[in-house]
């Protein structure tokens, strides 16, 4: 458990500091429409800069995604079963799915990125940016999402050995709905 919430703290913090990118590629986004629009003028540098920013907030933040359970899902069937059995098909997804995809990505992905440093790789778009930074993201997004893959296979298995409560890895998130309902029953309280 330890590791598990090790894992859980580092991709807790990445989330945070990536939720500032997505900021940053909204005003920047806005900013060069504004530009583009009024003064007629625009740049490839810019619109890279955007796809960048976009590209870290996916990979860097999809592992505090699946920490909070908020993938999506069908829980048509999977919804039906017990608590337990939902776990063991977890299990047999991060077994056989999540691990082995991103252990391939992993693989095919550190080499993608160390060339592009190596070769000091430039966009092919007249005034764009390096492109090693978002082919480094691939290797290390997956490399999170491994780590985060653990942490949730360690929490699952803490379950079905009766040593963690279900809501330790289970959604975080609520439905519009819920929220609705718990504004009304805070109010209903004050």
């Amino acid at each position: 458990m330890p590791l598990s919430r090790a894992i859980d703290a580092l991709n807790d913090r990445i989330a945070t500091a990536v939720s500032w990118a997505l900021l940053l590629a909204v005003v920047i986004c806005t900013g060069n429409a504004i530009i583009r629009y009024s003064l007629n003028m625009s740049s490839n540098a810019w619109l890279e800069i955007q796809w960048y920013l976009f590209a870290a907030v996916f990979m860097l933040a999809s592992p505090h995604t699946l920490r909070r359970d908020e993938h999506v899902r069908i829980d048509v069937v999977a919804g039906r079963f017990s608590r337990r059995t939902q776990v063991w098909i977890d299990l047999f997804g991060l077994t056989f799915f999540l691990f082995p995809i991103s252990l391939v990505i992993l693989y095919y992905g550190i080499p993608f990125g160390i060339e592009s440093v190596r070769s000091a790789e430039m966009s092919s778009n007249a005034g764009g940016l390096i492109v090693w930074p978002a082919k480094i993201l691939v290797a290390v997004g997956f490399a999170l999402m491994i780590l985060q893959g653990i942490s949730e296979f360690i929490k699952r298995v803490a379950y079905l050995q009766g040593k963690l409560d279900a809501s330790a890895f289970t959604k975080h998130a609520t439905t519009p709905e819920e929220e609705i309902e718990a504004i009304k029953s805070a109010n209903q309280i004050n």
